[in-house]
């Protein structure tokens, strides 16, 4: 059976899945100073997107769903702040730290029940909405890291 076919979970989490190796895939193929060029007016960079995709996978689940505190995470304090690089950062770091981020999230995902909620400064959210919120996240921002890749990529040519 393929997961197009499955139960509900099976299908959120694959879908979770398939968005979060689309984001740890754009950072293939290039170099370190194209990963931290920024092409837009923001801090959007294709590294920094990558990094911005760990806070949201440690946002979500390691702090909303496990409950661990932000602070002890080492959150930043605004959504802005998790796209800047520190000067030690790299592909490789930050994929793999991305990487891990998914791990604990899966791991963290699997001790609870779609239908549990959690308490988010909108109201009680289920962790079924959780990985849908994941989903479409993952989908935007991989889709923006598609564009500057390409942008990127265009420059070599």
């Amino acid at each position: 059976m393929t997961f197009e076919v499955a139960d509900e979970r099976v299908i959120l989490e694959s879908m979770l899945d398939r968005q979060r190796a689309e984001v740890a895939a754009l950072l293939g193929g290039l170099t370190e100073a194209e990963a931290r060029e920024r092409l837009v007016p923001s801090l959007t960079t294709v590294l920094g997107l990558v990094a911005h995709a760990r806070f949201v996978e440690q946002v979500w689940f390691h702090h909303r769903v496990a409950g661990v505190p932000r602070a002890t995470l080492g959150l930043p304090d605004t959504v802005e702040e998790s796209f800047v690089l520190g000067a030690d950062d790299t592909i490789a770091s930050v994929r793999d730290a991305y990487l891990a981020a998914c791990e604990r999230s899966r791991a963290i995902a699997a001790e609870h029940d779609l239908d549990e909620t959690f308490p988010w400064h909108h109201g009680p959210v289920s962790l079924r909405y959780v990985h849908a919120h994941l989903v479409a996240e993952l989908a935007r921002h991989a889709g923006h890291g598609d564009i500057l890749v390409e942008q990127l990529r265009a420059r070599r040519d």
